[in-house]
């Protein structure tokens, strides 16, 4: 038996989470359970409540289950099943998603789709994050408003199905993004590069005050092959393993030639 925990950062109401729920519970061997923001965390990464407890409210869905929505964080969400907030359920892996646009390259930082799996990664436990294109094709995250997530949820159903026979390795999350239409095959890529376009627009001043747009709504990309954003660009569904490990390995030699110990003296 397999035991799942489900969650996302658009909240425990999203189409894409309800989606992948129905897919997951149609699965034989798997125990699902469903911690998730009560409200749109889009773009938290992994943000987490520290300053306030949490409010947790059962939910219950249309087939009988019931899910539990928290008012924190994915990464609140995680920990509360880690922790124990369902009694006899420890997560075997962290599923979040689907998320309503795409989370590629760059924008993995900022996720809080990929950082609840990561969260899990850091616990432990593997993650699955899993996103879909808006059906305009958008590859920017935070336009669409139209998605199919059928296949999504199939594809990532299929995916959990066999982490029993095909367990990922250890400290490690895939990070899914799944094409909108007719998807033409599915490609293990790594992290593309985002080319963001964001500028600092004046809107309005007020007394004492201005207010200021930062983020603009077009990022472009390098259509590098072998990336994410070139696999989603050519209708492909994209794999793309991530584990937490930042260490900048290659540039540890150079730093070691520095006598860094020297600088103590010079404080």
């Amino acid at each position: 038996m397999l035991r799942v925990l489900l969650t996302n950062d658009d909240g425990i109401d999203a189409e894409g989470l309800q989606a992948l729920r129905r897919a997951l519970v149609a699965l034989d061997d798997i125990q699902l359970a469903v911690i998730a923001p009560d409200d749109n965390r889009s773009a938290t990464a992994r943000s987490i409540t520290f300053r306030r407890p949490l409010w947790v409210t059962e939910v219950p869905f249309d087939d009988g289950t019931v899910g539990y929505a928290c008012d924190g964080t994915p990464v609140d969400c995680v920990r509360l099943a880690a922790l124990g907030l369902i009694e006899d359920f420890e997560p075997d892996v962290i599923v979040s998603g689907i998320n309503h646009g795409a989370n590629l390259g760059d924008d993995i930082t900022y996720s809080g789709t990929v950082a609840a799996a990561l969260e899990g990664v850091v616990l432990g436990i593997p993650g699955v994050a899993v996103s879909q294109q808006s059906v305009r094709r958008e590859l920017d995250f935070r336009l669409g408003h139209l998605f199919d997530f059928e296949n999504a949820a199939a594809f990532t159903a299929q995916v959990v199905d066999r982490l029993d026979d095909v367990p990922l390795p250890a400290g490690t999350l895939l990070n899914i993004n799944v094409p909108a239409g007719e998807i033409r095959g599915v490609e293990v890529a790594r992290l593309g590069k985002r080319i963001y376009q964001d500028r600092l627009d004046l809107i309005e001043e007020d007394t004492g005050r201005k207010l200021y747009r930062v983020y603009g709504d077009s990022p472009t990309h390098d259509d590098e092959p072998g990336t994410d954003l070139a696999a989603v660009a050519a209708g492909k569904v994209a794999v793309t393993p991530l584990h937490f490990d930042l260490t900048a390995e290659h540039g540890m030699e150079g730093l070691r030639e520095y006598d860094l110990a020297k600088l103590l003296g010079e404080t």
